[in-house]
């Protein structure tokens, strides 16, 4: 149903509309057929949190720790899912088991949204209409990644103006997902990381980032932030489980947690979502 309103949205060189997205459930009695055509952005963005889980799942058999297949979690959103997780049953024995497992979800992850975000790129429309804010019920953010690509294969064509395809939209939902995750605070996969690279640094920012989040929803970009800021802070003060044997990283690990900050910078986004003032 959520990939169906962006497949109606690009068709027609048109935002994305609240009421598509409404209009979209009743396809389920009207037209259970027209359905199809909201296959490739669920099709894509599955596949990407699958890739990003299962990167935590073989990280834990590589490190002979217990867990679960992924779950998904479905959600009348307008990306049709609060994401994907596992449950891990086994407790984190050495800083290198905590590294791997944390830091290989969101990059095997990203590297499975690269194409997706290509393809959205190389198949996105040129809509001016899109860059009037008062035209749209909702503006999507425009992460550096998708900026860099729009700069190499559309220059002097503005990010706003450029509508993307199903699959690329998918891509997008999925480095939104990904700057997220990586944000290093508390027991989400970006504090497993900077918790295995240094404590102290993840017990400070554990603190400091969520009330930073919260002043971005204060700065009028993302209200969404003050729910993830509260959440994070909440999160802070639960119980970590901890590391028996907390040795340095070697230096492949340590650039790798060096690659985790590149791709959280390339996929965050202050304001993912917006609504303009003038939209009813």
């Amino acid at each position: 149903m959520a990939g169906t309103q962006f497949a109606v949205a690009y068709g027609h060189n048109e935002a994305v509309s609240i009421n598509e997205f409404f209009r979209a459930f009743t396809l389920f009695y009207k037209n259970p057929a027209g359905l199809l055509t909201g296959l490739p952005f669920a099709a894509t963005l599955l596949g990407i949190l699958l890739a990003h889980e299962l990167g935590h799942f073989f990280a834990c058999r590589y490190h002979h720790l217990r867990a679960s297949y992924p779950f998904f979690i479905p959600f009348p959103n307008l990306a049709g899912t609060f994401g994907a997780f596992i449950l891990i049953r086994s407790p984190m024995r050495t800083n290198r088991a905590l590294f791997d497992v944390g830091a290989s979800g969101p990059i095997v992850g990203f590297l499975f949204a690269i194409p997706a975000l290509v393809y959205g790129v190389l198949h996105a429309k040129l809509v001016p209409g899109l860059t009037n804010p008062a035209d749209a019920e909702l503006i999507y953010g425009t992460p550096l990644l998708l900026r860099l690509l729009d700069a190499a294969f559309h220059p002097g064509v503005s990010p706003g103006a450029l509508l993307l395809p199903p699959i690329g939209r998918a891509a997008w939902v999925a480095l939104f997902v990904t700057s997220l995750n990586l944000v290093p605070v508390a027991q989400l996969d970006g504090g497993h990381i900077l918790r295995s690279v240094n404590v102290r640094a993840h017990r400070v920012l554990s603190f400091a980032l969520p009330i930073g989040l919260m002043a971005l929803g204060w700065l009028h970009f993302w209200e969404g932030w003050y729910i993830w800021g509260v959440l994070l802070l909440v999160m802070r003060f639960l119980r970590i489980p901890p590391v028996y044997d907390p040795a340095p990283l070697d230096a492949k690990r340590r650039f790798g947690a060096f690659l985790a900050l590149i791709i959280f910078l390339l996929c965050f986004m202050p304001a993912p979502i917006s609504i303009p003032p003038s939209s009813p």
